[in-house]
């Protein structure tokens, strides 16, 4: 027994089949939405990194009495920028025992500071909170 099969049309006569049609919509649908969703990230990003105009990074601390640490600081900042960035010292349990917010100003643009954060308790780390420019 043998299956009855629709005439099939003649190619080129009638154009794309709506499957065709479909698919080839939601592929332009789909690239521009991609292209669009990396250009945001990107802006993100970019917006992200230039504007930013204080940034510091803790270089190392040394803990030089039961309630003192002493934290290297490098600040890089526009010559136009003032700002702050803000130290804390934890004990072995995670508890916070000291915190300093230290002030940036002038026309540098790298600042290398050794900056010395009284504690409540024994400190065994140091570490950089964050930095902010004056007005964000």
């Amino acid at each position: 027994m043998t299956a009855v099969r629709p005439p099939a049309l003649p190619e080129d006569r009638y154009g794309r089949s709506s499957d065709e049609r479909a698919d080839r919509k939601l592929k332009i649908v789909g690239s521009v939405l991609g292209v669009g969703l990396l250009a945001l990230v990107g802006w993100f990003g970019y917006d992200y990194v230039a504007g930013q105009s204080v940034s510091g990074e803790l270089i190392k601390f040394k803990r030089v009495s039961a309630s003192e640490v002493e934290v290297h600081l490098e600040v890089r900042k526009d010559a136009d920028a003032a700002g702050t960035c803000t130290l804390r010292s934890r004990a072995e349990d995670g508890a916070e025992v000291g915190r300093k917010d230290v002030r940036f100003e002038g026309a540098e643009t790298r600042i290398d500071r050794v900056v010395t954060v009284r504690t409540t308790g024994e400190a065994t780390s140091a570490e950089l909170v964050g930095c902010t420019a004056d007005g964000s």
